[in-house]
């Protein structure tokens, strides 16, 4: 059975098979955990990035972890909120089902997951994180062998604490 666990952390340095990149569409780094993933896997991992020549938005590539503790990257562009009217659940969705297929794919048996969207990008906290579990549980119920850990890995306490209660509400 696959344990579903949120965590506060850098999950830069998480030792799991994959870490989820909260990606832009260029796949070329940018601010947040974008940032952060790109300086710590190092140069290699800009470089394998740009032969993907981008993503769209809710959909997911992947790459080698390069110098980073997880044996790949997936990357998934989450989209913009505009308030909720322009299929952003949808693609957040999305976001999610296409890295724990790609995770799938290539054998990744944990994977952790940053809180896609609600930087920069603007997506509430909580619709996100409730987003995120129902598409991370119907996935782990069709797919119920794939994975051993899905890890929320959340930048601010609040995250975790929106995390932890959702988990609780539903176990």
């Amino acid at each position: 059975m696959t344990r579903l666990l949120a965590q506060q952390a850098d999950i830069t340095q998480l030792n799991v098979d994959a870490i989820v990149n909260a990606a832009n569409c260029t796949l070329l780094g940018g601010g947040g955990v974008d940032g952060a993933i790109h300086r710590a896997a190092g140069p290699g991992l800009l470089q394998a990035c740009r032969a993907l020549n981008g993503c769209q938005t809710g959909q997911a590539k992947i790459t080698g972890g390069f110098n980073l503790p997880a044996r790949f990257v997936i990357h998934t562009p989450g989209p913009v909120w505009h308030g909720g009217n322009r299929n952003e659940e949808a693609l957040l969705a999305s976001c999610y089902r296409c890295a724990l297929q790609l995770a799938m794919q290539h054998g990744a048996r944990t994977v952790a997951f940053p809180c896609i969207s609600t930087g920069v990008y603007g997506y509430p906290h909580e619709q996100a994180a409730q987003t995120a579990l129902q598409t991370v549980r119907q996935f782990i119920t069709q797919n119920p062998t794939a994975f051993d850990a899905v890890y929320f890995v959340c930048f601010l306490a609040e995250d975790l604490h929106i995390y932890q209660r959702l988990l609780n509400t539903h176990d």
